[in-house]
């Protein structure tokens, strides 16, 4: 989902606690706090880990924190996520069918000339469609993953305010992430163990919009997802004090979201 074009954000106090070693409350992000003795980005090895992240406009609001976590662990990213789309569940609906379209079409490009070793799709708020079609949908994307040579995990979405727009696809929207759980094969991790299931909540770490996530939001994901790919792929991932201050805090997605 597209968000709204506002000011340009400064950084916020919070993502400058992460960096200063503060664990921050309430979010579930991180514990491992210091820093200290972690070597800097370009001083990681390379850890021959390939990250194709995917998934729509909260993934892309993600997208920033999480290259800088990983690059600095010696992970090697690209940020597939589009805006209003970047769905793989096509369903019966236009809207999905054109995303879900473009989406396969991208996937297969990225797979030729990045070559990942981690396809990491985010459940988008446009995976519409019965639970069946979200279910092959999935298992198509693992059999891709595979065929390529790639490991794939699935991630849920977090909370996020159900508007006009996505409340006549709240069923699927719910579904969703049932039936990423089921496919066989795949690591699923679900992201309430960070946000919880609440929108509202103080853990979400929601924007102004109530969908997407400001810089502190972003580097709690990118904490916790780094952790946990790290426990997979067989890394260490860097501690936020080396990366959480970058200059990825000044992207222009937390620009338009107003993020201060």
């Amino acid at each position: 989902m597209q968000p709204t074009n506002l000011s340009r954000p400064r950084r916020t106090a919070a993502v400058l606690a992460i960096a200063a070693g503060l664990t921050l409350t309430g979010c579930g992000a991180f514990t491992d706090s210091s820093g200290a003795g972690q070597p800097t980005a370009t001083q990681r090895a390379a850890t021959g880990v390939r990250v194709l992240w995917m998934g729509d406009s909260i993934a892309g609001a993600q997208a920033p924190a999480l290259e800088a976590a990983l690059t600095a662990g010696g992970v090697a990213f690209r940020n597939a996520t589009s805006a209003g789309g970047g769905n793989v569940v096509a369903g019966d609906h236009e809207v999905t069918a054109m995303g879900a379209r473009d989406t396969w079409k991208t996937l297969k490009e990225n797979l030729a000339s990045f070559r990942p070793t981690v396809i990491a799709y985010q459940i988008t708020t446009y995976d519409w469609g019965t639970a069946r079609q979200q279910l092959a949908a999935y298992q198509k994307l693992f059999r891709t993953a595979k065929d390529a040579g790639a490991r794939l995990v699935l991630v849920s979405a977090p909370p996020f305010k159900i508007d006009e727009f996505f409340k006549p696809h709240q069923d699927a929207i719910e579904s969703a992430p049932a039936m990423a759980a089921k496919v066989t094969g795949v690591r699923y991790l679900d992201a309430s163990e960070l946000w919880g299931d609440d929108y509202a909540a103080a853990q979400a770490q929601r924007a102004k919009d109530g969908i997407h996530s400001c810089q502190q939001g972003s580097a709690a994901f990118a904490t916790w997802f780094a952790k946990r790919l790290g426990e997979l792929a067989g890394f260490a991932p860097a501690a936020p004090g080396v990366w959480a201050t970058g200059p990825w805090t000044g992207d222009e997605r937390f620009a338009k979201l107003g993020c201060g």
